[in-house]
């Protein structure tokens, strides 16, 4: 995407990439394609537009977090598929740290608890299950990056000097970062057997990381200077800089992320304690944040598992044929539950069937169930904030389905408000990148290119409410202890 300096989008071109599935609760993607697909898409977008590298201020990378990628920088080559944030292989090594009494040692200094959401398990699992790997990594060939510091990498020349780097954001989705000192940490390392070589060095989010090689897809040097992971990068799109300020973006998964400012606010509920950005020479801006696993993805299991619809957009006129959910509820724990429960013994479920369901009751059943996530979230998230949300500020793909939105209103009780620009993800990455190279001279320049598309009011009556929350608790609770 390319954004002028109102933060209005110019052009955009997109690709979808393979999701490779090996195996239950494997999930992984190709590096290779995803290199290959985003140099296409920088290239068709410029092409769309008649932009050439000289158009172009500043480069912003964002990325979904903690998928992580191991490879060999003499040769450019992954040791293997990268193992996706939502992947649950190492769910034994997880439950072990909790059983030896190791858990909160993460999770007073990295913010989270020991879970197969993150990256230093996924790490851990390459060099003991990839042959070589391990021996490589002692001699400088096997290095470590999620997507951000593997684009870059490859963005900024590869083998030929390409920069080894991340941002605070992704570093602290790790398990490995020190959330007080932005730094690696030496316990954290030795617990997971990683060297401090295979990781990459740790930069603020608006920051210079580097130029793009001149043969690359942008046919000349651009300076990059934002890398900010991707819930991140749509909080700092959706202007929310002022402790208290909230948004829920929705994509594969859900994120709700709450700004606390320069406060390090431990989560009693289920939370994740997260870097939420920084800006050069300034201090780094946390936030506590409630991640779900299956949302979007849940519609995309409908599409292409079951065959249910064919294309994700039909889901809102499926589940329109429908008055209610007819009793039916979804759970979809593929990956288990994420915020605020971290059950990783919890598989998908669909309950309350009678002959009277239906193709369109599954559907509304989807949809609620992504609002229900989110009330989930939202609940922890006014228990360990003390504040009572009383918007929420929505972005991504799935908010242009307006039944959704409604149910979500209706699901929480409170307004739900969607901006101009619904890709703000993206935006964020561009805000960053801008403020680091002086498109934007500080916070309340870019505050202001924020405005209002629509609004959605809650339409539910309280009972009808707690009654539908009742009974997505009910259908939760079958999901527990399925895996041994």
């Amino acid at each position: 995407m390319v954004f002028d300096e109102s933060g209005n989008e110019v052009v955009k071109h997109q690709m979808p990439h393979e999701q490779i599935l090996p195996a239950p609760g494997w999930v992984e993607h190709n590096p290779i394609e995803i290199v290959q697909k985003t140099q296409a898409v920088i290239e068709a977008a410029m092409k769309k537009a008649a932009l050439s590298a000289s158009d172009l201020v500043s480069v912003g990378i964002t990325n979904q977090r903690e998928t992580t990628v191991v490879w060999n920088p003499k040769t450019g080559q992954p040791w293997c598929n990268a193992i996706v944030w939502q992947d649950t292989r190492n769910e034994r090594q997880m439950t072990m740290l909790e059983q030896r009494g190791q858990a909160e040692l993460i999770r007073s200094k990295a913010g989270i608890p020991p879970a197969t959401y993150f990256s230093a398990g996924k790490i851990q699992w390459i060099l003991e299950n990839i042959p070589g790997v391990k021996d490589a990594s002692n001699r400088g060939e096997a290095v470590f990056g999620n997507i951000d510091t593997w684009l870059l990498w490859n963005l900024t020349g590869g083998t030929k000097g390409g920069i080894h780097v991340t941002d605070v954001t992704n570093a602290s989705r790790t398990m490995l970062m020190d959330l007080t000192t932005l730094s690696w940490d030496e316990d954290l390392m030795e617990l997971f057997g990683i060297s401090l070589n295979m990781l990459p060095s740790i930069q603020p989010s608006a920051s210079f990381f580097g130029e793009t090689v001149p043969r690359g897809p942008f046919d000349g040097s651009v300076s990059i200077n934002g890398v900010i992971g991707d819930q991140q990068a749509a909080t700092v799109g959706q202007v929310c800089f002022a402790p208290g300020e909230s948004k829920n973006t929705y994509g594969t998964g859900n994120f709700m992320l709450l700004n606390t400012g320069r406060e390090i606010v431990p989560s009693e509920a289920g939370l994740l304690t997260t870097v939420c950005y920084q800006i050069e020479d300034s201090h780094p801006c946390y936030a506590l944040e409630g991640s779900v696993a299956v949302t979007g993805s849940a519609v995309q299991w409908l599409r292409d598992q079951l065959g249910l619809i064919h294309s994700s957009s039909e889901i809102e006129e499926l589940a329109n044929t429908v008055q209610d959910n007819g009793d039916v509820y979804f759970v979809p724990a593929f990956s288990g539950l994420f915020a605020p429960y971290w059950r990783s013994d919890a598989r998908g479920v669909i309950v309350g069937l009678s002959r009277y369901a239906n193709r369109g009751h599954l559907a509304r059943a989807t949809l609620e169930s992504i609002c229900y996530q989110t009330r989930d979230v939202l609940e922890a998230m006014e228990k360990d904030s003390g504040i009572d949300l009383e918007i929420i500020r929505v972005d991504g793909g799935a908010t242009v389905n307006s039944t959704l939105m409604q149910l979500q209103a209706d699901v929480l009780g409170v307004p739900v408000v969607r901006p101009q620009v619904a890709e703000t993800t993206s935006l964020g990455a561009a805000y960053c990148a801008g403020l680091s190279s002086g498109v934007w001279r500080n916070l309340e320049e870019v505050s202001q290119n924020w405005n209002m598309d629509l609004q959605w009011d809650p339409g539910w009556n309280e009972a009808d409410r707690e009654e539908g929350y009742a009974g997505w608790k009910k259908a939760l609770q079958r999901t527990l202890d399925w895996i041994d």
